[in-house]
């Protein structure tokens, strides 16, 4: 059997951007990405703090070092500048694997500097 299980997570990021006019996703630094093992053009579900939206899309990496996190396209509606989000991964594990597994969590602070993995 095979159990959909947290795989990896960026906590309470802080939108940097919102861009309506780009064609969808969100854009997250490439720095943060790497640590969290997320690659883009990956699902994501991202579950907004500030207005209680929960959406999923795929990530586009930004530039490393930045502390992008813009939600692009449709999902600019689903919050603005200065929102706390929790960007979630998940994926597929064989039932013996769960057990032992444990998901990449990585938080960041109100600018989106990692200061915990």
């Amino acid at each position: 059997m095979l159990r959909c299980m947290l795989r990896a997570k960026i906590h309470m990021a802080t939108v940097t951007e919102s861009n309506l006019a780009y064609e969808g996703s969100i854009t997250i630094d490439e720095d943060i990405l790497r640590k969290a093992g997320m690659i883009p053009y990956e699902q994501v579900m991202i579950s907004n703090v500030n207005n209680g939206e929960r959406f999923e899309t795929y990530v586009i990496p930004g530039k490393k070092g930045s502390g992008e996190i813009c939600l692009n396209g449709p999902t600019a509606r689903k919050g603005v500048v200065g929102d706390r989000v929790i960007i979630f991964c998940y994926s597929y594990f064989e039932d013996s694997k769960t057990r032992s597994f444990r998901p990449r969590i990585v938080k960041v602070d109100s600018r989106n500097r990692i200061i915990s993995r």
